[in-house]
């Protein structure tokens, strides 16, 4: 069978919006060129977009045209390495799933435990943050739960009080073992972001708790927010102002 048909059938059994690289065909050594030339054909009629160098992936065609793959499809390849989990979608992707804004942006944030350069695949930005939990599948979710109340004030299209009101409704709706779980994992943040999650979780019957969380923090330390009493009661108790 020639290299363009065997291209052509494996990328017909690929799902619209999948990310693949020349790695995905099995093809030997000797007809890499054949690979790249047959690949390159079927950028040219449409069929598959080159997302980056040496990186295609085959659209889904809408009324409203060509979209685009997920970030996740985008970036797989720094998010999973050996079947281990080494990075996490964060950033506006996660405050989009978290309903924290409804912005998309075209700077993908990944959370990783080593120090990351920037760099650029396509018209995509990928930035990395250090995480310094050790990152699993069980709690990503807390993780960019944490993430977003580090960078509330960033949080594209919404204000603090709103993003508050929200990110309480997100915690309160956790189980039990997950509140435990994130105020673990949030003494690993900064100290503006332990006190904003102590405050959450202390207004949930969790006084006890979160007393790691509330002797973490230094007695001198304030935590500008403009968080009025109305959405935070203890406010003043963790220094929020």
């Amino acid at each position: 069978m020639k290299i363009s048909d065997i291209v052509a059938n494996k990328i017909n059994r690929f799902k619209a919006g999948y990310v693949f690289t020349y790695e995905d065909f099995e093809v030997p050594v000797k007809n890499k060129s054949a690979l790249k030339m047959a690949l390159n054909r079927l950028v040219s009629t449409g069929k598959i977009i080159r997302l980056s160098k040496g990186q295609f992936y085959k659209p889904e065609i809408t009324q409203f045209g060509s979209l685009r793959p997920s970030e996740c499809q985008i970036v797989k390849d720094l998010l999973e390495e050996d079947n281990k989990i080494i990075g996490y979608l964060t950033g506006v992707s996660a405050y989009n799933n978290l309903g924290l804004t409804t912005q998309i942006s075209n700077t993908i944030q990944i959370g990783t435990n080593i120090d990351r350069k920037p760099r650029e695949r396509g018209k995509y930005n990928i930035r990395f943050i250090r995480q310094k939990n050790t990152i699993s599948k069980d709690n990503i979710y807390l993780l960019q739960i944490l993430d977003s109340i580090r960078f509330i004030k960033r949080i594209p299209d919404s204000d603090i009080k709103s993003s508050v009101i929200r990110i309480k409704e997100i915690i309160r709706g956790l189980s039990n073992v997950e509140q435990r779980l994130i105020i673990k994992l949030a003494l690993k943040y900064n100290p503006a972001t332990r006190a904003l999650t102590g405050a959450i979780l202390e207004q949930m019957n969790n006084p006890d708790e979160v007393m790691g969380l509330y002797e973490s923090i230094k007695p001198v330390t304030e935590f500008k927010l403009n968080i009025n009493e109305n959405i935070l009661e203890n406010k003043q108790k963790w220094r929020i102002i």
